[in-house]
């Protein structure tokens, strides 16, 4: 599993990719969405897993522009501002994928994305 984590709290993201790398998942990180772009520009991901809020390009917009560079990719979004709920009704343009509130659990993390994963096989 290739994984591109997207948020502008560095020792989040860094954290988070750690984590996942102890567990075996290869893991690309980026703190802004031009990062994100230039990653996914030389690899390929299965999963992004996108802050809503990230300068320069929200996670929703980037989204749209990761679609266009991989359009097997899966999205995963993560936010700090609100509940689930709150942040379900306000982003319905972000259409398919999951979301979570921070602070991650890297449990839930991971049990979310073999779920994307497995949507993915199924399609």
């Amino acid at each position: 599993m290739r994984v591109l984590l997207v948020d502008d709290e560095e020792e989040l993201v860094t954290t988070l990719a750690e984590r996942l790398s102890l567990r075996g998942i290869h893991v690309d990180w980026a703190t802004d969405g031009e990062g994100a772009l230039q990653l996914a520009r030389s690899n390929l991901y299965d999963i992004a897993v996108l802050d809503v809020k990230i300068p320069k390009i929200s996670g929703i917009r980037l989204k749209s522009e990761l679609k266009k560079l991989s359009p097997g990719m899966k999205f995963i979004f993560v936010t700090g501002h609100g509940s689930e709920d709150d942040f379900r009704a306000g982003t319905a343009e972000a259409g398919e994928g999951y979301y979570l509130v921070k602070p991650v659990n890297i449990d839930i993390l991971i049990q979310k994305m073999n779920e994307v994963l497995r949507v993915k096989e199924g399609e």
